[in-house]
């Protein structure tokens, strides 16, 4: 089968590199698979016999391996290639379920339990993230965003959106363990189309020169971490990344309460509200990312990102308030706050626009390990922030979080890659800098 542009143009009037096409089939149905049990595993735990403390301790674990494959992800496709990480991840994920459900599930053994499931975590953003490093190693530069955007509409689509639905039907038919198996054969079949159909050679390889290559493997993995002080840029990229979902990890601690008891909806008219706000963001990903190639990866980032975030976290708070408790209203600002957090999008082109080619895989590492530790950042942040100022103090808080992404992306993310910079005179410079530095 042939990808050629000419032959798919398409795909490139939406955004989506030909040759890549079949990667976000793959993560689309591995995410699937994965979010299978992301609304139904620890009360599934709980109802066989672990309390809700061993439920939260083996998530807690998990959670940190998750960070954990975020940063090997783009390390390790630095080192060995995208195509081989998102292999291992697919085959630890196939290995550790089959232990989990086979195994640890039977045996009642929390040991059991927190070990298969727990390192299970290193697998999903080891695929799915190995998948982004090569989509900025091999997309061309005018399509990284519109490329990104596609992405994160595969990974959202699956994770958790369509795999909450696929949990839904599938619990009703054959049952919660069987839907876990269920969960298995879509993560596996993802994994055979990544195997079997995304051919774009690049990927193939690691992302380093023959220089590079020779100085070991730990150099090269601690390249995914000294690159933050060598580029101060990525550092600041950093920031943005975690800045990015850090109150969206958060929120999802007090809304439910926020809108079940202070404005009085109902578990199904929150739910409802949430799915909403997820479906109409998740469509905006690949929307954001072509417009971010026409009008610059650092102003959509900026203003629609940063500016666009911090308004609408305020409104989708306090007009529901305002308006005793309008149903519409309330969802008209979620989607608001859905939509404008695709202006995070851009964020993975500028990382690989920042630095130099050779680092593109440790910037990328980088950018997934921010990533990660969001989903940690997240509630810790509101716990100690609610502890000392209480709710109202967590809202104006994540607000400023946003304010200074808004300000970091604006002064520090100038790429003279960006298509929106192309007659910026500082990115001129930039540019001959980093001509300067390469030779």
């Amino acid at each position: 089968m042939t990808t050629s542009s000419a032959n798919h143009p398409w795909l490139v009037r939406l955004g989506i590199p030909p040759a890549l096409a079949w990667g976000y089939v793959a993560v689309l149905l591995f995410m699937i698979g994965d979010g299978v049990e992301s609304n139904y595993l620890a009360p599934y735990l709980h109802e066989n016999g672990f309390s809700l403390n061993i439920a939260a301790m083996v998530i807690a674990f998990y959670g940190v391996t998750v960070t954990l494959g975020s940063w090997l992800a783009g390390s390790l496709s630095t080192l060995i290639g995208p195509r081989k990480v998102m292999l291992i991840g697919g085959v630890i994920w196939v290995v550790f379920e089959v232990l989990f459900l086979a195994v640890a599930l039977p045996a009642h053994s929390v040991l059991l339990l927190t070990l298969t499931y727990g390192l299970r975590g290193v697998a999903y953003p080891m695929f799915a993230y190995a998948f982004l490093v090569w989509i900025q190693a091999a997309a061309p530069a005018d399509m990284r965003g519109s490329a990104t955007g596609w992405f994160w509409l595969a990974f959202t689509g699956g994770l958790p959106t369509l795999g909450s639905l696929v949990a839904i039907f599938s619990i009703q038919l054959i049952g919660e363990y069987a839907t876990f198996w269920l969960s298995l054969v879509l993560v596996a079949l993802g994994l055979l189309v990544m195997l079997l159909a995304l051919k774009e050679r690049s990927g193939y390889h690691a992302l380093l020169d023959a220089e590079h290559r020779q100085q070991g493997t730990w150099r090269t993995l601690m390249g995914g971490i000294d690159i933050l002080w060598r580029e101060p840029r990525i550092a600041a990229a950093a920031v943005v990344r975690i800045i990015n979902t850090t109150p969206y990890f958060g929120f999802f601690i007090f809304l439910p309460g926020f809108f079940t008891e202070q404005i009085g909806f109902s578990q199904t008219e929150y739910l409802s509200l949430i799915t909403i706000m997820g479906l109409v963001g998740m469509s905006f990903n690949p929307i954001v990312g072509k417009i971010s190639d026409r009008l610059g990866w650092r102003k959509v980032l900026t203003i629609f990102g940063g500016l666009g975030s911090g308004i609408a976290m305020l409104l989708m708070y306090f007009v529901p308030q305002w308006s005793h408790g309008s149903f519409f209203l309330s969802v008209a600002c979620a989607c608001l706050y859905g939509i404008t957090l695709c202006g995070y999008v851009p964020a993975a082109a500028l990382f690989s626009s920042l630095c130099q080619p050779k680092d593109k895989g440790n910037a990328m590492a980088i950018y997934c390990f921010a990533a990660g530790l969001s989903t940690f950042f997240g509630p810790a942040l509101y716990g100690s922030i609610n502890a000392l100022f209480g709710t109202l103090g967590v809202i104006w808080g994540y607000a400023f979080l946003y304010l200074v992404s808004a300000f970091v992306s604006w002064r520090f993310l100038l790429s003279p890659l960006d298509p929106g910079e192309q007659h910026n005179p500082r990115a001129q410079r930039l540019r001959r800098l980093d001509s300067v530095a390469s030779e």
